[in-house]
């Protein structure tokens, strides 16, 4: 499990205007999805960096709707996606629905359609504007397939993804990347092991991608995260890494 249903990001109210919005949006393919949506002043013409955030197996819920709403404060508009309209429907779901059978029934195309529906939305009022993608742990993985879908990226940031996954793994996809990388990784997660980090960061130095791969020592999977008080420092740590690996990408 990636996250409680009541976890909140480790990141404090940046108390800065923001304008946020349930959305419906659709994808290339048909399929309709919600998203949520937060635009801050300075996104309000289409300037500066936007992000789509992909969240983990339980797709679009409270964590990561008031995780676009703060990379919104820090001058980011943000789209967060939920992977489950094709199967699940649209609207709200219960916290012990059984997301499991969805998970297991997305696709990397499917999930590709879903990302490029967000990406043309931020890019609406601007077609060159910088886009990232942030992902955890499901959206982790996710998120650097997106480097080589094809969108003009500006970089792909992960956490705690798989490297290698049993239904598409980013190691086969290597020579794909067109952007900058960054994971960021706990180092007490015993489903990715120092090993599977390592042999990703060699591939994509051995390929010539830029990359920022950090591993914080003792930090579970899904450190980032407020109730893990004793890693406030790996996440307090992993946003500021997060915001300047975009500001250095802009």
């Amino acid at each position: 499990m990636c996250f409680d249903h009541d976890s909140q990001p480790p990141i404090p109210d940046g108390g800065r205007q923001i304008t946020v919005a349930e959305l419906t949006l659709s994808a290339s393919d048909g399929n309709v999805f919600d998203a949520f949506e937060a635009v801050g002043e300075a996104g309000a013409d289409g300037a500066g960096a936007a992000v789509v955030v992909l969240p983990d197996v339980r797709g679009l819920f409270q964590f990561y709707k008031d995780l676009a709403a703060r990379f919104a404060q820090a001058g980011h508009d943000a789209i967060a996606i939920d992977y489950f309209g094709r199967t699940a429907g649209r609207g709200e779901r219960t916290n012990d629905w059984d997301f499991r059978p969805h998970v297991e029934a997305t696709t990397l195309e499917g999930i590709q359609a879903d990302v490029a529906a967000a990406v043309v939305r931020l890019r609406a009022s601007n077609p060159n504007r910088p886009v990232f993608t942030v992902g955890f742990c499901f959206g982790g993985s996710n998120s650097w397939h997106q480097a080589a879908n094809g969108f003009g990226l500006s970089g792909a940031i992960g956490f705690y993804g798989r490297p290698r996954r049993d239904d598409g793994s980013v190691m086969d996809r290597i020579g794909e990347i067109a952007c900058p990388i960054m994971a960021l990784m706990g180092g007490d997660d015993p489903g990715i092991p120092q090993e599977a980090v390592d042999e990703f960061e060699t591939a994509l130095n051995d390929a010539g991608i830029t990359n920022v791969v950090i591993t914080y020592p003792g930090a579970p999977h899904s450190f980032f995260d407020r109730k893990y008080e004793e890693f406030s420092d790996a996440s307090a740590d992993a946003w500021q890494r997060v915001l300047s690996f975009i500001e250095s990408h802009t």
